[in-house]
């Protein structure tokens, strides 16, 4: 039995009768009719509930415990239903603890509602007219006095929903939650496309799970709408990915294995000067190309110089080249000496000569260089030990290294020269030439470097020049019995008038007393008369010894022979003349 289906006066369970009281036509029995057990008429007191919003009208009952009922003015009732209670009690089988309680409740409920004479209270309520009972309710005629005093289940808002009779029953509504599973209950309305749909509901009433299920439909519709946003946001964040790892795998196929990007022709009109620092190999000319335009990537490059014969030849320097060149077409133009915007030191070369060079490449007047290294000589890096002679002619001379320098339009002068000084004083600071000038019995390391633009100057082959070497240590000997000091070299009279004549006259020689003039002058020149290779340095740091005092360029070019003594000299000459025509 249910709590729900039993009133005040409830019949003991019958075998063939499922549901007690004779089915639902037990409950539905008027006062006048023939009670189905034993044939006792039922008299129930006539209870109006009040009921909240016309009671069955709107489907909801009042609730339990709560609202007061009140019985109509029945003389005689309350006896009667006194013994009612105690006879229908006595026929059933419940616990007398529950009888009592039932009882007491029954009891009192109806004290307050009549006075001594049995009248109604005059509280003002009036008793309300009862609402004719549902004929299919089983419950209806019910006393609402049972359970008055318990827990209210549902008049509160968190409330289950009242019973309602089993003609007005309908299945529970299947319980929403918080997400729309989607047409395919699990898929997402992004996936369905249904992002915006409603469900419409036709039926007013809703039950217990309504209650949640009819929130605000805009923040159904947001969440829907954030939801989507995310899985967009994953897909972007996925797709972003895929392209960076496709991106950085092709690169780095194209790196490993595909051809280097490369322009292809001989390039532009447009034309663009490199320069090559000292010690620059493939990969660091590379980029200095592709910097200035000059190769698409620095491996296209790379290629054609190892593929190139000559590649390897390519030095530092500057270089007129084109803009968009391919790479091959820049190897080749690099090796062309047209396209080198440099200015080549060759060993033995005067200063006067690169001074024109430097002009000439950086596109200024004549004579500007040399001006410049009259005025900026003292800050272009010489060596503490250099220009200690006021009859030096030009201090630099001797400290411009032989090599190729960039000389581009644009540059200065002493940014030229002074990169041609600092390379001299790194080359001759790699020998101790002041110990190596007192083993030499010379002053100082400046006459080092004179002996050595000397044996450069006279020398015409390498292997001449370690024999030219002993000559001017031996000539300079004061006690020696041929020369007596006298080093009687006609390129350093050569020297001072600025001349390569080989071809000069006694007369001449003898009437200049010019510091440069080792025919007059014993000793050395004041300083170096050109600018010595690192062959020609050598040599004069390690002379040979053999006793030789003289030599002649027989043919008057190329063939240098040696005589030890003042007769074999004239015999040297006499072949010169005789090659010569003189």
């Amino acid at each position: 039995m249910t709590e729900y289906g039993r009133g005040e006066g409830s019949e003991p369970w019958h075998p063939e009768d499922p549901y007690g009281d004779g089915g639902w036509e037990g409950q539905q029995a008027h006062a006048d009719q023939q009670s189905p057990y034993g044939g006792q008429p039922q008299h129930y007191p006539q209870q109006q509930p009040q009921y909240d919003n016309g009671g069955w009208g709107d489907g909801q009952q009042a609730a339990y415990g709560q609202a007061q009922q009140q019985y109509p003015q029945h003389d005689g009732q309350y006896d009667q239903h006194q013994q009612y209670n105690q006879q229908q009690y006595n026929q059933q089988q419940y616990d007398q603890q529950h009888q009592q309680q039932y009882d007491q409740q029954a009891y009192h409920g109806q004290q307050q509602s009549y006075d001594q004479n049995g009248n109604a209270w005059a509280s003002g309520t009036q008793a309300q007219v009862p609402y004719p009972a549902d004929p299919s309710d089983p419950y209806g005629q019910q006393a609402a006095a049972y359970g008055a005093g318990q827990q209210d289940y549902y008049g509160s808002p968190d409330a289950y929903p009242p019973p309602e009779p089993p003609s007005r029953r309908r299945a529970e509504p299947e319980p929403q939650v918080d997400w729309d599973p989607g047409p395919d209950q699990g898929e997402h309305a992004f996936f369905a496309g249904d992002d915006d749909s409603e469900d419409d509901s036709d039926d007013p009433k809703g039950g217990r799970g309504d209650r949640r299920g009819r929130g605000d439909k805009g923040g159904k519709s947001g969440k829907k709408r954030k939801s989507g946003c995310a899985c967009l946001v994953v897909l972007l964040v996925f797709g972003g990915g895929t392209a960076g790892v496709g991106y950085f795998g092709y690169q780095f196929y194209q790196n490993r294995f595909g051809a280097a990007p490369d322009y292809a022709g001989d390039g532009t009109s447009q034309m663009v000067t490199v320069q090559v620092p000292k010690g620059a190999g493939g990969y660091a000319i590379g980029r200095l190309l592709k910097d200035a335009g000059v190769v698409k990537s620095v491996d296209a490059f790379v290629s054609a110089q190892e593929q190139n014969p000559k590649g390897k030849a390519i030095q530092a320097g500057a270089y007129l080249l084109k803009k968009e060149m391919s790479a091959e077409s820049a190897v080749v133009m690099m090796l062309d000496r047209k396209s080198q915007n440099n200015v080549l030191v060759a060993p033995g070369l005067r200063n006067l000569i690169v001074y024109t060079r430097i002009d000439e490449k950086l596109e200024l007047a004549s004579g500007t260089t040399k001006k410049i290294a009259e005025k900026k000589y003292k800050s272009l890096g010489l060596p503490s030990w250099a220009n200690d002679n006021e009859d030096i002619k030009d201090p630099l001379e001797g400290f411009l290294y032989p090599g190729t320098y960039p000389a581009a339009k644009g540059m200065k002068p002493e940014t030229v020269l002074k990169e041609m000084v600092t390379q001299a004083a790194e080359t001759y600071g790699k020998y101790d030439l002041e110990a190596k000038a007192k083993a030499l019995k010379l002053d100082n390391p400046l006459q080092v470097i004179t002996v050595a633009s000397l044996v450069q100057a006279e020398g015409k082959t390498e292997d001449d020049y370690r024999k030219m070497a002993e000559v001017v240590y031996n000539r300079l000997n004061l006690a020696n019995p041929e020369t007596y000091g006298l080093l009687q070299f006609d390129s350093t009279f050569n020297y001072l008038k600025n001349e390569s004549d080989i071809r000069i006259s006694e007369s001449e020689i003898k009437s200049n007393k010019d510091p440069y003039n080792t025919y007059t002058n014993k000793g050395l020149p004041p300083g170096p008369i050109d600018n010595p290779g690192g062959v020609a340095l050598k040599a004069a740091l390690n002379p040979t010894d053999d006793g030789w005092y003289y030599f002649v360029a027989t043919d008057g070019l190329k063939t240098t022979e040696f005589a030890k003594t003042h007769a074999e000299f004239l015999r040297l000459k006499d072949k010169f003349d005789a090659s010569t025509g003189s």
